[in-house]
């Protein structure tokens, strides 16, 4: 919108234009937030799926059903992740837009692109405020890293089991769900590589692509974990730099108003000697 407000009328002028509204605009930032919406669009994408084969395989090969009632199992658990994954994408999409406003803010601030913009105190504590909240959410994302590696560690040990049996024949594995925390002690949901439905299991696409979607999930909130700390960088850039300009602002002010009244006495003695000469 500004190049196209801009008076273009020769090319040198045009190029001076583009260079001018090119510069305001904020680069660490949109790389931010571009890595910040890639994470989180796997994440929440291929997290959300791999729940959904999740509960699949569950149901086909582990013979799990839903308990009646309000009763908390595994399957409602799995229906809250979803709930928690769709609030994600919403917050963090939302987020990204505050935070790429106000490097739009501050970069217009630092680099006078506003012509009487001013800083103000109002600004200085938004950014601090951004940093304090950026902060929190990077060790949010660093726990939900880390909880994620837990379903990819555990279809590592069933892709793992599915590998080993097709290389060992005759060997007997079996994967208990009590070991995992999925069910409860007193239920014993174990599938061994005897029975039928473990080796449809290992020969079905749908194990292979739960895992897949699980690592590729897990990549999503690794890369969510380094967009918060480039933010984090990048805040903490602009608020210096906003702090230097507000000193050099105040400095400005200081020295326009002493010239102001070196002015005001230069004109008062100019006057006085002008009526004592006449």
């Amino acid at each position: 919108y500004k190049f196209l407000m801009c008076s273009c009328r020769s090319s040198t002028g045009c190029f001076e234009c583009c260079i001018k509204c090119l510069g305001g605009i904020p680069y660490a930032s949109l790389i931010a937030t571009i890595l910040l919406y890639a994470g989180v669009a796997l994440f929440c994408g291929c997290g959300h799926e791999a729940l959904s084969g999740t509960v699949n395989i569950l149901q086909t090969y582990f013979e799990m059903a839903r308990t009646a009632g309000d009763a908390l199992d595994v399957f409602t658990m799995i229906d809250i992740f979803k709930y928690v994954i769709y609030g994600i994408a919403a917050a963090f999409f939302v987020y990204g837009i505050l935070l790429m406003v106000e490097g739009f803010f501050t970069t217009g601030a630092i680099k006078d692109l506003y012509g009487d913009f001013k800083i103000t105190t109002c600004g200085r504590c938004v950014s601090a405020w951004f940093i304090m909240l950026t902060y929190l959410f990077m060790l949010a994302w660093l726990g939900v890293t880390a909880f994620t590696s837990l379903p990819v560690y555990m279809y590592f040990n069933l892709w793992t089991i599915c590998r080993n049996t097709t290389l060992v024949e005759g060997a007997n594995l079996c994967l208990d769900l009590r070991q995992f925390g999925i069910v409860t002690i007193g239920e014993e949901k174990k599938i061994c590589t005897v029975s039928e439905n473990f080796l449809r299991m290992c020969e079905s696409t749908e194990l292979n692509m739960t895992f897949h979607l699980f690592i590729v999930a897990l990549a999503g909130a690794g890369a969510a974990v380094i967009a918060m700390v480039h933010y984090l960088m990048v805040l903490s850039a602009n608020w210096a730099y906003v702090k230097d300009a507000c000193r050099m602002q105040k400095y400005e002010d200081i020295k326009s108003k002493e010239e102001q009244e070196l002015h005001d006495i230069h004109s008062t003695r100019s006057k006085e000697r002008l009526n004592a000469y006449t």
